[in-house]
């Protein structure tokens, strides 16, 4: 992903069969691939990204690539502190976790 064109147009088309109360987020377009990566992972519910896919220069990303992009080191905006981690880093935390209230 090291060719990636983070300013590229981008569409955004989220998990259509997520069950939630809240209103469902559909498909929407980004002038640059970076914002949609960033609406991604930072505004859509997580549950949301489990079926989600980006397409940049006819190239499809899925959930998992949407994530790489966005913690690659060559992504080009700010991070949200807020941002939900991976999946890695929480069983990382809870082993850690478990690690230190053992006797």
């Amino acid at each position: 992903m090291a060719d990636f064109d983070y300013n590229a147009e981008a569409e955004l088309f989220p998990s259509r069969a997520r069950a939630s109360r809240r209103q469902p987020v559909g498909y929407k377009r980004f002038d640059h691939a970076a914002d949609a990566i960033r609406f991604a992972i930072e505004e859509l519910p997580p549950d949301a990204l489990v079926g989600a896919w980006l397409e940049v220069d006819e190239e499809r990303f899925d959930g998992p690539e949407i994530r790489r992009l966005y913690d690659s080191a060559s992504y080009p905006l700010n991070r949200s502190d807020r941002t939900v981690p991976t999946p890695a880093s929480r069983s990382s935390s809870a082993s850690a976790k478990s690690r230190r209230t053992r006797p």
